[in-house]
Order: structure tokens, then sequence, then C-alpha cells
């Protein structure tokens, strides 16, 4: 495969434990370009160090934020696909390969489906977009993109909906969307949706989000 064409977009904020890790396996499948979202940890030096290409924000600007200077960075490098996955290593580096192979077979969007979800709120986004697009987990962080349904939007995500925006449009818009399931590891370290009631909060929003724009 030319790793060349596959981008891996890793959002991370102070993920010292697990960016190695991560960032090795990925690198297998394309250029991992690590968003270091405000870590006050030595994730950028790690993740430098592993063979990333880094993107730093200064401070912390959130999930989707970090997802958009990720895309941005890839399609300025000329990728045809963007892969996104999760810095806390649940996601198995090894499904790229998967991924990459449902974009080649003619899916414009591939989302992962998680084994389990954590939250009340996740099942009732996920519950709404199977009925409406037919999108079983679209909070999953593992996902892969033509990079081109990136450029049609012009961002990945201007409302802050946790990831979802770029995956909506491409459904509205009725471009082929793959699904893929797989086992989720253990989370190292925090969420990135937060706190049990903040993080239903912004997953509620999220819904609001997909059923307002």
């Amino acid at each position: 495969m030319d790793r060349s064409r596959v981008v891996i977009v890793i959002p991370a904020l102070n993920e010292s434990a697990s960016i190695v890790g991560v960032v090795e396996a990925a690198a297998r499948y394309g250029i991992p370009i690590v968003v270091d979202d405000g870590s006050t940890d030595n994730t950028a030096a790690l993740a430098t160090q592993a063979g990333a290409m880094v993107v730093s924000h200064e401070s912390n600007q959130g999930y989707d934020a970090a997802l958009n200077a990720g895309f941005k960075k890839a399609a300025e490098l000329g990728s045809e696909i963007i892969i996104t996955i999760d810095a806390d290593g649940q996601h198995d580096p090894s499904l790229i390969q998967k991924f990459v192979n449902a974009i080649d077979a003619g899916a414009d969007v591939v989302v992962g489906i998680r084994s389990r979800r954590q939250r009340f709120a996740e099942h009732i986004f996920a519950w709404y977009t199977h009925w409406h697009f037919g999108i079983k987990d679209p909070l999953c962080g593992m996902k892969a993109y033509r990079t081109v349904v990136y450029e049609v939007l012009g961002h990945f995500d201007a409302y802050g909906s946790i990831g979802t925006e770029l995956t909506i449009f491409a459904a509205k818009r009725g471009y082929r969307l793959g699904q893929i399931e797989f086992e989720v590891r253990e989370r190292e370290g925090q969420s990135r949706f937060g706190q049990v009631l903040a993080g239903n909060y912004k997953i509620l929003r999220s819904i609001f989000i997909a059923t307002t724009y």
C-alpha cells in the first residue's frame, strides 16, 4: 500500500502513556499526524520521537478543533484518504487497513461501530442517526473519509458536534457510507467527552445540531 495516500489523524490531550504505541502502529499504514491539543505532559515530544508529524495547540481547543487542524494538514499533504483514531489506545491501529480497503471498494466515508458505548446519550444519538441515515455509531472516533468529501464541505466540524458533522453532511449529500464493527479496547485515561453530566450534555447538544443544520 502507498503510505503517502493515507493520513491518520490522532487528536491527543495528555496521552503520554499510549501515544508512542498508537503512532508506531498507525505508521505502518500511512502518515500519522498527532494534533497535540494543549497537553501539559510530553505527548508532543513522544509523538515526534515515534515518527509522527505533530501539530500543536498552545492551549486546549477541544476535540473538534483538534480534528479540524489535523484534516487541514492532511489535505495540504495531498492525501487521498484520512483516517481518524483515538490516542488512548482504544482503537486497534491494525483496523486501519480494513477502513482503507472499504474506501478502495467504493465507500466515501467509513464509520466504525464499537462493541460497546459508554453513555446513555450515545445510545440516543445512535438511534437517531441509524433511523435517519443508517449510521449505527456516529460518535465512534475511528472513521475514514475520502479527502474530497472534506474539501467539499470546507471544514471538518464548525459547530462542536463531537466529530459528527462531516459524517452527517456526507450522509445528507448521498455519499456512499460503509461501516465496520470492531471490539473496543480498554481506554487509557479520561474519555474525550469528559465527566458524565458534561459528556451527556455535549452529546445531546450534538443531536440538536445534527437535526438543525
